[in-house]
């Protein structure tokens, strides 16, 4: 890997990490309600159990990049980018909320192209 490779990839790991720490901690709180424009704090409640497992896989997202930086293997960076991308376009589609698209997709966009050339 190049310098820029693995700074991509941190980038798109260090992303991930948040966004677990936001759906499994703080969904409840005024920054996760905002954060997922959750419509008030009984939902939050009521959909928490939900944020906590969807912050897992977020964080399983992250922890396959970081092995790909460690192990060097740029195949298994792909796979996971590929996977955050198209959790991204999913997100974004699902809940009509384009940022999602602009915070996953495009980073792991860019860290795809830097591994291809």
């Amino acid at each position: 890997m190049n310098y820029l490779q693995p700074v991509l990839i941190s980038l798109v790991a260090i992303i991930h990490i948040y966004i677990m720490f936001l759906e499994m901690v703080l969904w409840t709180t005024k920054k996760g309600r905002k954060a997922f424009n959750l419509k008030s704090l009984e939902f939050a409640e009521e959909t928490k159990v939900l944020a906590a497992n969807q912050g897992l896989y977020n964080g399983f997202l992250a922890a396959g990049l970081i092995w790909s930086i460690i192990s060097g293997n740029e195949n298994v960076s792909i796979f996971f980018l590929i996977c955050v991308f198209i959790a991204g376009i999913y997100g974004a589609y699902s809940t009509k909320q384009i940022k999602i698209f602009y915070i996953q997709s495009i980073p792991a966009t860019l860290a795809i192209i830097v591994l291809f050339f």
